[in-house]
């Protein structure tokens, strides 16, 4: 098969390159001033107080889920055995570190038009024993926060927001990853912008920016501002800080490369989501009423991670069929992340549990895909969907 379509393509240019280049040239490979940059840079343009950056989305969303066992703030803080509501469509490691700290997922239908949550579905798993919320926005879809922030009501449950796939997305104005206490991004290849591999939290609260920047770098002070939630105060000597532990981390700390190469994505991120967006009015447009396939509604605005192609109940067609035809097409694709995760046999190590009934999840399982959208004009592309499945 010829790939006439692919799923991604780089937005890098010069820019970049040189961007490399400055790093090589200080000698300098390690956590620093790039990465210090970016995430300033970051914050700032998403309209957040505080940013720290990772080594990828996956270990954005392992912070996340760590910094909400390591709080002080009682209205926030988790413990093993809690529950946690997810939806049942998502990518591995939206899961993996709530299964690994301990707590208990509830897995929710998604809605079969928006792929994020089946709202009705959501307010009828919500209990007393519910303590978080993990909101993912799907292939660049933001989620109804109103309605969901309407169904939690003044409860004391944490939001978290998984925006790995949904960067530059917004609803009511504001960007996705900022309506929970955090909210993670990814900078993998094959996302919005590139930094060869990269995440980022961010955060409004100061406390949870401290935990986070301990934990992010083996739990020790170094990282801390003298005056800090986790610790109170530093002492001023720097080589008793250096290897002080206070918390149980880890090694997620990004290469300072990649911190140069985020600062320059992100200078074209309004351009790349305008592009994509640009795109999706097109497929909107020409496949809204293809009598083969659905595709996503649009909740607020979507930067359109990809499009999502959902054979309807009476078209006749298998996927098999469809992925052949989008093959022989030159398309590339894809399952719809990873379908309904609560199916696959890793399960067995989690402790979960299934609300209702999980049957759009299991649809877009067996008859949902998706195809690449990228940054710059696909006609030709939208043009050969509208002719598949005829």
């Amino acid at each position: 098969m010829t790939i006439k379509f692919p799923l991604a393509t780089s937005s890098w240019d010069q820019a970049e390159l040189d961007a490399l280049q400055k790093v090589i040239a200080s000698d300098m490979y390690s956590m620093g001033p790039e990465v210090k940059a970016f995430e300033a840079e970051f914050a700032d343009f998403f309209g957040s107080r505080y940013a720290v950056m990772v080594n990828s989305g996956s270990s954005a969303n392992l912070l996340m889920t760590a910094a909400l066992f390591f709080t002080k703030n009682a209205d926030l803080k988790l413990e093993r055995g809690d529950e946690i509501i997810v939806p049942a469509v998502s990518w591995s490691t939206t899961y993996y570190p709530l299964g690994q700290y301990g707590l208990k997922m509830k897995f929710v239908d998604i809605d079969l038009e928006t792929l994020n949550y089946d709202l009705e579905a959501l307010a009828g798993a919500i209990s007393e024993k519910t303590k978080a919320i993990m909101l993912v926005n799907l292939l660049g879809n933001p989620n109804d926060f109103d309605a969901i922030k309407a169904l939690v009501g003044d409860r004391s449950i944490a939001l978290i927001e998984d925006n790995c796939e949904s960067m530059g997305a917004t609803y009511q104005g504001k960007q996705a990853g900022t309506f929970g206490v955090m909210g993670s991004y990814s900078f993998f290849f094959s996302h919005h912008i590139s930094t060869m591999e990269g995440g980022m939290v961010v955060t409004d609260d100061e406390e949870l920016y401290h935990v986070m920047l301990s934990l992010r770098a083996h739990g020790w002070t170094r990282n801390l501002p003298k005056f800090n939630h986790v610790t109170g105060e530093k002492s001023d000597d720097p080589f008793e800080e250096s290897f002080r532990f206070v918390l149980p981390g880890y090694n997620l700390r990004p290469l300072e490369m990649s911190g140069a190469l985020g600062r320059e994505q992100l200078k074209k991120l309004p351009s790349l989501i305008k592009g994509r967006r640009a795109n999706g009015t097109l497929v909107q447009a020409a496949l809204s009423d293809h009598p083969a396939f659905m595709i996503q509604r649009e909740i607020g605005e979507a930067s359109w991670f990809g499009f999502s192609l959902v054979i309807r109940p009476d078209a006749g067609l298998t996927r098999a069929e469809l992925v052949q035809q989008l093959g022989a097409a030159g398309f590339e694709c894809r399952p719809i992340v990873a379908g309904n995760f609560a199916k696959n046999e890793v399960m067995r190590y989690f402790d979960y549990e299934i609300h209702g009934q999980l049957a759009n999840a299991d649809y877009i399982d067996a008859n949902g895909l998706f195809v690449g959208n990228h940054h710059y004009p696909v006609p030709e592309a939208v043009e050969a969907l509208a002719k598949i499945g005829r």
